[in-house]
């Protein structure tokens, strides 16, 4: 082979070998969604590259065609843009920028590197085009999500947060910041009457309603489940909380329709607390706001409370209480009570009501009015009433042992205690282990358990009677449906409350309450207790309707049980 044809084959070689290169480089830029502009400075030369049919509907035949792009480009991107286009004149080799492509609604990245010679004049740079509108749509939805509550499209917690905590900074002492906190009452009976969906769509109705407040000086918020918040920069008119909340009373007298045409009307409870006179940051208004609400909520609800000093020092009291219980119920540091019933004609003893009483560790008594609610907000009502069952049931046992003596215990059950799947089987259990007659116990719940959940509370009525487990209402004529359940009732006896014994003598409308209350429990077979009875004169009164029993400290405080054994002694 001649040096000629040596020379040939190997420039054949060669230029294959290119051409299968350029090919892939072809292939590959083509199948990417990615466009590339080369450009030689030196001699000018541009080359396109990959999709760019896809971004763009002109052609490139010199440099000064790429800056048509900027003619494509949203105004806002131009000088991002130009600048990464000529990024050459900077003497830097890489950047890059965003845009967004009008008519072809996408979002672009411009990316240039440029390669420089040992003068540092351009030799060539290449830009790459890179569609980012997934990538983008991606982020916009996750930048969505840290800042807005996917259910209503209303602020979340930390945005609101953080939107408050700059209002505070720029604030002035003239300035005023009001955060509202705004909750569905009775939600938890929407979830679980008619299910967590109908539950979500009432919030999403409520946030809507709540969004058209929303302006440069008011920001509404979704916290969580039916809780709302609502900040306000300098109230006034229209932005003010008495605005504001007129208006969602307003909205909640009329029904809410779901998209089934279901309708359902609410009523919500509004707390309030502002700044600076109840705190100065975000994270305490919020919170105080909060307190006043539940704290207006146990008050009453579909209501609206502003913040004071005091409910704030009752809350970090109740809080303290609470720690305190917790330890308490741990350790079982409780002791019971037993406040005599008496015939009221023969004043022989019927038998004794079982009342929890508390000393915390620092030696202070602690009432009952005090931290039976904590506990109940808390469910460690549970496990204190368990005790109390426990305890008075094994104290009974020791002196139906040692006396004989034929004495009902009346025992107060939660309604949260009582409406447990587990507790009529709980308080059998406890009756055969202290060997305790079921007829000598006597269970008082009150009207509120009926109210709530009248049909569960009746069955368990039923069963416990047929054990011979008496039952009795307690506080009876304070509730709100009295007369409408009362009537065939699986109940033994009413006890009338102490509010009404206490007016007895002075007002003629209490008497004419009592009487009848007397009156309608002897036509039904009912026994009943007067409660609280201190003067004889309320004594004779009650006698003299025929009220079958009476408790009260006229004859007979709470006592220790060695006390009750006296009493007991003197029975006999």
């Amino acid at each position: 082979m001649d040096e000629q044809q040596y020379q040939i084959d190997l420039l054949t070689a060669m230029n294959h070998k290119l051409t299968v290169r350029d090919s892939m480089y072809e292939m590959i830029c083509s199948t990417s969604d990615n466009a590339f502009v080369f450009y030689h400075f030196e001699n000018q030369h541009i080359e396109v590259l990959g999709n760019w049919d896809r971004f763009f509907d002109f052609t490139v035949e010199k440099y000064i065609d790429v800056l048509k792009i900027l003619y494509c480009l949203d105004d806002s991107y131009h000088t991002d843009v130009k600048e990464v286009l000529l990024y050459e004149k900077t003497g830097k080799s890489q950047t890059s920028a965003e845009g967004f492509l009008t008519q072809k609604q996408l979002w672009v990245e411009f990316e240039i590197t440029v390669r420089y010679d040992e003068e540092n004049q351009p030799l060539e740079k290449v830009l790459r085009i890179r569609n980012i509108t997934k990538f983008k749509s991606q982020y916009d939805e996750l930048m969505y999500m840290a800042y807005y509550d996917t259910l209503t499209s209303l602020y979340n917690r930390n945005n609101f947060i953080r939107v408050l905590t700059e209002w505070i900074v720029k604030a002035n002492n003239q300035d005023i910041i009001s955060v509202m906190f705004v909750d569905i009452d009775n939600f938890h009976k929407v979830n679980d009457g008619m299910g967590m969906l109908v539950g979500d769509e009432l919030v999403q109705l409520l946030g809507q309603f709540l969004r058209e407040f929303e302006s440069e000086h008011v920001i509404v918020s979704h916290f969580t489940s039916d809780l709302f918040c609502i900040a306000i920069f300098d109230p006034s008119d229209v932005s003010s909380v008495e605005y504001i909340y007129k208006a969602i009373q307003n909205k909640v007298r009329q029904p809410f329709v779901l998209a089934d045409r279901t309708e359902i009307t609410i009523s919500v409870t509004c707390g309030v607390a502002e700044y600076p006179e109840a705190a100065s940051t975000a994270v305490d208004l919020i919170s105080y706001a909060e307190i006043v609400m539940f704290r207006s909520k146990s008050e009453g609800k579909g209501k609206i409370k502003y913040f004071d000093h005091e409910i704030l020092t009752e809350f970090l009291e109740n809080v303290t209480i609470e720690h305190k219980l917790r330890e308490a119920v741990f350790e079982l540091n409780f002791y019971l009570v037993f406040q005599p019933q008496y015939d009221t004609v023969s004043r022989v003893l019927r038998g004794v009501e079982a009342l929890i009483r508390w000393r915390d560790a620092e030696g202070m008594l602690i009432s009952p009015g005090v931290f039976i609610p904590i506990a109940e907000q808390n469910n460690l009502i549970v496990p204190i009433g368990d005790w109390v069952i426990e305890e008075s049931f094994r104290q009974l046992s020791e002196w139906k042992e040692r006396y004989r003596y034929p004495l009902v215990l009346s025992i107060n059950i939660s309604a949260i205690q009582y409406k447990k799947k587990n507790f009529v089987p709980k308080l059998l259990n406890a009756l055969k282990k202290y060997n305790i007659n079921y007829k000598d116990i006597e269970l008082e719940i009150t009207e509120s358990i009926l109210i709530e959940d009248f049909q569960d509370v009746i069955d368990k009525m039923h069963q416990l009677r047929e054990y011979g487990i008496r039952v009795s209402v307690d506080d009876f004529g304070t509730g709100f449906s009295s007369l409408s359940y009362l009537k065939g009732l699986p109940i033994d006896t009413l006890k009338i409350d102490k509010t009404f014994i206490d007016t007895l003598i002075e007002d003629n409308s209490t008497r004419i309450i009592v009487n009848a209350i007397i009156a309608m429990a002897q036509q039904l077979g009912y026994e009943t207790i007067a409660e609280g009875v201190e003067t004889i004169e309320q004594y004779e009164y009650l006698k003299s309707m025929n009220c079958d029993y009476i408790q009260g400290y006229l004859l007979g405080k709470p006592v220790s049980a060695q006390e009750l054994e006296t009493i007991l002694q003197r029975q006999l």
